[in-house]
């Protein structure tokens, strides 16, 4: 629960201008959190991508900004919500898409105990939302293993 109280101040000193305006992309960032509504652990990857206006941001403040809002009791939906607004407001880029992929421990040990779903969840903004291209290529990066 050590990402309840943090504040976007995880950004501050990691903005660079950048002549830039391609997509930057982190996948594969490891999470771990607790479901909200089970007190069950979930765990899996995010990736993150984002095309800069003017302002980078330093890569491993990518992972920091996920880590802020797994490290609490959550839901999926609400993570892959949370990182891409945060990215948003910490650098105002033309577009950012969030792709989360998880298990759910509530659904291996109790109820239905499918052990091998993976849930994904998705949230595009500007460019990734608007632009099929910009986001299949972002899908893309995400597939690629």
């Amino acid at each position: 629960s050590s990402g309840i109280n943090a504040e976007y101040g995880v950004v501050k000193n990691a903005r660079y201008d950048e002549d830039y305006n391609e997509m930057v992309t982190v996948r594969d960032i490891e999470f771990y959190s607790l479901c909200e509504h089970h007190l069950i652990p979930f765990y899996g990857k995010i990736h993150i991508g984002y095309i800069p206006t003017g302002q980078v941001l330093g890569l491993s403040k990518l992972a920091r900004i996920a880590e802020m809002f797994t490290r609490r009791l959550q839901n999926q939906e609400r993570i892959t919500k949370q990182i891409a607004n945060a990215m948003i407001d910490a650098i105002k880029p033309s577009g950012v898409g969030v792709v989360v992929e998880a298990t759910h421990m509530c659904m291996c040990m109790r109820g239905v105990q499918k052990s091998g779903a993976v849930t994904m969840t998705s949230t595009m903004m500007g460019t990734f939302l608007d632009d099929p291209r910009t986001r299949n290529e972002f899908l893309q990066f995400c597939r690629n293993r």
